[in-house]
């Protein structure tokens, strides 16, 4: 699949949908995956438009919404792309899992999403920008930064009193550092690349709780004392060599938590893993609840996303920088 630039209608909101402006749109390096994987689920579009993280005003309001839904004509939001159908007959939905849900429209995965001037997203999926958040750090806050806060916070559920073992410091990881050092849990790092290791240490990491480059993980845990200590590894790059460090750092009755996708396929070393009775948790997305506490993190300053402004037709190279490893943090793609 390779993009293209075309005109398409205005959308008409369904009655619980509202019509969107766009601001700003975040690019997401699944944008690539999305455009290169030959296996993607029969129910893709032949033809969509791409974007997943969004921030617009709304413009046009559904047939259905209602003052009392709190939205209203030129208010700024920011957008959940998968905000699930919200039918009680709703697996997913009914048990508070929006972002796994098989009926409702997927904004920019394999359904028409935020690359474009204007978008339709139903009412569920919409959080108020708070004072003081920049359309593009909204853009960028709704997958890079919520699907980062739901891992650490539901999935892991990682408290102060967590010691944290973080691999990977790029557009989701960087905002996981953010988010663990504001729950005030101990947190070591790892990434190979030293721009993000020295942006780590001007946010407060220690050098002494930074693995240096090319040092073997396994061996700088021993050395550095933190042998059995590591109650979490919090896994933002999803590679063989992360996958495999993470079950034999973590301490015992340990969490691996796994959000990075980079291999589609690693190893359980099964012996060990039940010996050391781990708990190997998995996370995808997150939910407007998410949004809403991530948004008003960045509002309070405890957060800062790493994001760069860019323009639409900015997009290709923007989607060969990311595969050449040369964007630090997220593109937000401004519109007008």
């Amino acid at each position: 699949m390779e993009p293209v630039w075309e005109q398409i209608p205005v959308p008409t909101p369904h009655a619980t949908g509202c019509l969107i402006k766009l601001i700003a749109a975040g690019v997401c390096r699944s944008d690539h995956n999305l455009l290169t994987n030959e296996n993607q689920p029969a129910w893709f579009k032949e033809q969509f438009t791409l974007g997943h993280e969004g921030c617009g005003v709304i413009a046009g309001l559904g047939s259905g919404i209602t003052r009392e839904s709190g939205f209203a004509i030129n208010d700024i939001v920011a957008m959940c792309a998968v905000p699930g159908c919200g039918s009680a007959e709703c697996e997913e939905c009914s048990n508070d899992l929006p972002q796994l849900c098989l009926n409702g429209h997927r904004s920019g995965i394999g359904m028409d999403g935020f690359f474009g001037e204007y978008c339709v997203v139903d009412v569920r999926g919409l959080v108020h920008v708070p004072a003081g958040v920049t359309p593009s750090q909204a853009a960028v806050a709704t997958d890079a930064v919520t699907t980062a806060y739901h891992a650490i916070h539901r999935r892991g559920q990682i408290t102060e009193r967590d010691v944290v073992f973080l691999f990977g410091l790029g557009g989701l990881g960087f905002n996981a550092l953010q988010i663990i050092q504001a729950i005030g849990a101990k947190v070591l790092v790892s990434d190979v690349k030293q721009e993000n290791l020295d942006e780590a240490v001007r946010i407060g990491v220690r050098i002494d709780d930074i693995v240096p480059i090319g040092k073997g993980i396994r061996e700088w845990v021993q050395e550095n004392g933190w042998a059995g200590k590591i109650s979490v590894v919090a896994d933002f790059v999803g590679m063989a060599q992360t996958f495999d460090d993470a079950q034999y750092i973590v301490r015992q009755a340990g969490r691996m938590l796994c959000v990075g996708t980079l291999n589609h396929e690693n190893t359980v070393h099964m012996k060990l893993a039940i010996r050391k009775r781990l708990d190997i948790i998995f996370s995808y997305g997150g939910q407007t609840q998410d949004l809403r506490e991530a948004l008003n993190l960045i509002a309070r300053g405890v957060l800062n996303p790493m994001v760069t402004d860019g323009k639409l037709q900015d997009f290709p190279k923007v989607m060969r920088d990311l595969e050449l490893g040369k964007v630090q943090g997220r593109v937000a793609l401004l519109f007008g």
